[in-house]
């Protein structure tokens, strides 16, 4: 079963947040940190650091939060990365990420 994931790309602790959706986490994540559309925001702000994220069985389902915390207020989002993330670590740090291939 393939999963899609709602997740939090930052630059710093309390830096700037950037909400996204994908269906395959690790090769998203990857393009943040290699700023492979390097005139995105997330490149444009060096939002290489994955702060939080949660997975759903459907697209739709994910689409729903991704909106919502768009929405939010910062603050909201700032507690909603420190429940899951009190020192907002880069979750993907021990993922042991190949950073020679790219989907394409």
């Amino acid at each position: 079963m393939n999963y899609w994931y709602v997740y939090i790309m930052t630059n710093k602790p309390n830096g700037v947040i950037y909400i996204g959706i994908t269906d395959n986490i690790e090769e998203r994540v990857k393009e943040h940190k290699l700023k492979v559309y390097p005139k995105s925001f997330t490149a444009k702000y060096n939002c290489d650091k994955l702060v939080y994220f949660e997975e759903f069985e459907q697209g739709n389902e994910a689409e729903i939060p991704e909106r919502q915390f768009k929405k939010w207020k910062r603050d909201w989002k700032i507690e909603l990365i420190e429940e899951m993330n009190p020192n907002w670590t880069d979750i993907s740090t021990n993922w042991n990420l190949n950073y020679n291939k790219l989907r394409k």
